[in-house]
């Protein structure tokens, strides 16, 4: 057999990442959605698991859009007008008039000249900084960033690259000092939302410090912000960390997978580095683009968000968040406060941490654990997700779950 060595070698990194505690492990296999009725939120099916139905505090979807029959409807009738697939990467003919529609939307939503989708976020993130920068770039990240930032900044060939300690406004100062005048370009690249933690960055403090370093390089102090956890989610009008701090960022990262509930990513910036992007971006020029019937949807999501109903929804997002952490803080469980719906429970211990996960499975409600090694060794925690397509009963469901854990 030609891979039996391979295999080998394979199994046995497997094992060790099992061993060590940072395999991912079985994924759970979703079999049935269940729209929300009779008070509660949403429910799924879990393939192994019969009729149960477990409530989701893990999900992304933090306005309940994907099960939203508006949304579905206009991916039904994008599929019906141009068919599944988009059939070609879009400079070949894969480029449909409901995709430049999404990208002038998605423009006019967040004031931006233009706007570019991928295949998603990921996507975006790598094709964007890679392109930007160049043997006189200096590389500036937040420690924390996201996966896609650390691996974009690998594959990307700057003059140096700086990290500073997670919002520290003054590493990223002396960063920028120590490099002004020695290189021509500057990229500081941050989370807007920090995924695992839901705290976020002071995109004003961060801004004001590019814009006054600016004139030491010769081509720009580049302020690149993914919001990817932001845009839909936080903010009055869901307009993300940009509107929360009263930042701009010069390039814009979003998704459609998360608040909109929808697929794909985007970037929004001026006209000039959108087709600069549209001419040197690999995942952009050389993979398909999200579907016809996704980016009709992603329209449709966007025009809810953009709406009254929109801004109801993100009140009732962030008053259930409020309900929650509220409610931690009164049986005892640690938190990082604040307005975002990602609510991270600080248990501060691995055992501990393994053990809640399964209680909380145990009684229906799907949560994600963060265990050592994956996080410092007392850091432990349980991201829970609070989504707009949840309840006040739902939420009083889990804290009361959480309370007979506590005791």
């Amino acid at each position: 057999m030609p891979l039996d060595r391979l295999n080998a070698v394979v199994e046995a990194h497997v094992a060790t990442l099992d061993v060590a505690g940072t395999s991912k492990g079985a994924e759970h296999v979703v079999t049935e959605a269940i729209r929300a009725r009779g008070g509660r939120g949403p429910r799924f099916r879990l393939e192994g698991h019969g009729d149960r139905e477990f409530m989701r505090m893990n999900s992304n979807s933090y306005l309940g859009l994907g099960l939203h029959p508006e949304v579905i409807r206009a991916e039904e009738e994008g599929s019906e007008r141009y068919g599944a697939g988009p059939g070609a990467v879009r400079f070949i003919s894969g480029t449909y008039d409901v995709h430049v529609a999404l990208e002038r939307r998605l423009a006019a939503f967040h004031g931006r000249e233009a706007a570019m989708a991928f295949s998603s976020a990921y996507a975006t993130i790598v094709s964007t900084i890679v392109p930007l920068v160049t043997a006189d770039t200096v590389l500036i990240s937040d420690e924390l960033n996201h996966n896609c930032i650390i691996n974009a900044m690998r594959l990307a060939r700057p003059l140096d690259k700086r990290v500073y300690a997670h919002n520290d406004v003054a590493g990223l100062e002396k960063a920028l000092g120590e490099f002004a005048g020695k290189a021509k370009r500057a990229l500081v690249v941050t989370d807007g939302i920090f995924s695992m933690r839901g705290d976020h960055a002071p995109l004003d403090e961060i801004e004001a410090i590019c814009r006054r370093f600016d004139p030491e390089f010769e081509e720009n102090v580049v302020l690149l912000v993914d919001d990817s956890h932001g845009v839909g989610a936080f903010g009055h009008t869901g307009r993300g960390t940009e509107e929360y701090t009263g930042a701009r960022a010069d390039v814009l990262i979003g998704t459609l997978g998360k608040a909109f509930g929808v697929n794909g990513g985007y970037v929004a910036s001026s006209a000039s580095l959108v087709h600069f992007f549209r001419e040197t971006a690999p995942m952009y020029i050389y993979s398909n683009p999200i579907t016809p019937g996704e980016a009709n949807a992603a329209i449709r999501a966007l025009d809810l968000v953009d709406s009254p109903e929109g801004v109801a929804l993100l009140d009732h997002l962030r008053s259930l968040t409020r309900r929650f952490e509220d409610g931690l803080g009164r049986i005892g469980i640690e938190t990082i406060p604040g307005e975002h719906p990602v609510v991270p429970l600080m248990i501060r211990d691995t055992a501990r941490t393994r053990q809640l996960v399964r209680h909380l499975f145990d009684a229906g409600v799907l949560v994600t654990g963060l265990t050592y090694p994956v996080v410092p060794r007392g850091d432990e925690e349980i991201r829970t997700q609070i989504n707009a397509d949840h309840t006040e009963a739902d939420i009083d469901f889990v804290l009361d779950v959480l309370a007979e854990a506590q005791r």
